[in-house]
């Protein structure tokens, strides 16, 4: 009776313990498909997003103005090229980042209309923290740069605007990146391109294969 119990004992306890083991197909990685502790993303899957639904990437003249350029239509394309262990930094080559024209209207005076918004010099390398923040790279020797096409009363006019890098933030609550004033320097242009960019959007939702990354 006396073993019993105790093997009966023992036993209650596994059961009780058990859950709390993760389960074998969580994942520990950086960068998880699905939720927090998920699918690892595998290297060289490529993950995609839009402007999150609702919002606007800007280039707008100053940090906290409203002039400038604004497009409702964006998507980024990036491959995964190490997602280690969490915590950890996992790095993406941004391969493709896209404006759609038709969608870009611009409020500078003198500005009839956008022609193009083209990302320069890419591939660009994206180093993304278990804490959620983002730091965008250009290859060693280069710069991160955005050739502005734009329509004006004096016919087409080209602007040209740089950055030696970018930083943003990651969020799990819609799986989105953002990016908050990132400062441009205007490197060539006529006077009617402002003389700085300050560069604003929010991509979300993140997918690998349609399917949502989250950080860990």
């Amino acid at each position: 009776m006396r073993t019993r119990t105790v093997l009966t004992l023992v036993g209650s306890v596994a059961a009780l313990t058990l859950p709390f083991i993760a389960p074998a197909s969580a994942a520990d990685t950086v960068l998880t498909t699905g939720s927090l502790g998920g699918t690892a993303v595998a290297v060289g899957d490529v993950l995609t997003a839009p402007l999150a639904t609702g919002t606007s990437a800007t280039l707008y003249s100053s940090a906290t103005g409203t002039s400038g350029i604004k497009c409702t239509s964006s998507t980024f394309t990036a491959t995964v090229t190490d997602n280690p262990t969490a915590p950890g930094t996992a790095t993406e080559s941004v391969s493709g980042q896209t404006f759609d024209s038709s969608s870009c209207t611009s409020n500078v005076l003198g500005v009839l209309g956008v022609s193009s918004i083209t990302v320069d010099n890419l591939p660009y390398t994206t180093a993304a923290v278990s804490d959620g923040t983002l730091t965008v790279t250009p290859a060693s020797g280069s710069t991160i740069q955005t050739t502005v096409k734009l329509t004006t009363l004096l016919g087409s006019i080209t602007c040209v605007y740089q950055a030696p890098s970018l930083s943003g933030t990651s969020s799990n609550t819609d799986t989105s990146i953002n990016f908050t004033s990132q400062a441009f320097t205007k490197t060539s242009g006529s006077s009617l391109c402002f003389s700085a960019g300050y560069f604003t959007a929010k991509y979300a939702p993140v997918t690998d294969n349609g399917v949502a990354v989250y950080t860990n």
